[in-house]
């Protein structure tokens, strides 16, 4: 079993060294959990998956649903106040300090420096989870449809998702009917 400890110090760790918020804190704390055997590939997709579907803040669900499987509710608190402290210690510090140094030229290229690393850090957890979901063709046929009308014809991905989850339900209900059928 995990102890408290270990969940509040790394998960303290992503918090204060992951930049562009949930998403890029996919690949560390994958790295932190799956590497460390806490969690598996699978329990991992599961948890990116559900931590994207449910409301509120990405990073604060994915903290929420580890810190339960690794120790129940307690470690649900104390993943997320260890994900949360460190950023909101940070924010409260450039707070107080970015209107002196906002017009910097440093800080100015330090801030454009950071955008390519945030897409990489986007990118990576992305393709490791399309390598662990192993997605057959008409899994590519949903991603790459969405991705078009998004993009190009910016429908909200909110009606992407009903539309998903409404055709998913219809299509698990009819293969049952098919089962009880024979």
């Amino acid at each position: 079993m995990v102890s408290l400890n270990k969940i509040f110090w790394i998960f303290a760790k992503i918090g204060a060294f992951t930049i562009g918020g949930g998403i890029p804190m996919i690949a560390a704390i994958k790295k932190e959990l799956v590497e460390r055997k806490w969690l598996t590939d699978e329990d991992f997709v599961d948890i990116i998956t559900l931590a994207q579907t449910a409301p509120g803040l990405f990073a604060v669900n994915i903290a929420i649903l580890t810190g339960h499987r690794l120790r129940g509710t307690k470690g649900s608190v104390v993943a997320t106040v260890a994900s949360c402290l460190p950023p909101f210690l940070i924010i409260l510090l450039v707070a107080m300090f970015f209107t002196t140094f906002k017009d910097n030229e440093y800080v100015i290229r330090a801030f454009k420096g950071i955008r390519p690393v945030v897409v990489a850090l986007i990118a990576v957890p992305m393709m490791d989870m399309i390598k662990a979901t192993r997605m057959r063709w008409w899994s590519w046929l949903i991603v790459l449809s969405a991705m078009l009308l998004v993009c190009f014809l910016s429908v909200s991905p909110i009606y992407i998702l009903i539309c998903v989850i409404v055709v998913a339900a219809f299509i698990s209900w009819y293969n049952n009917k098919k089962e009880v059928r024979k």
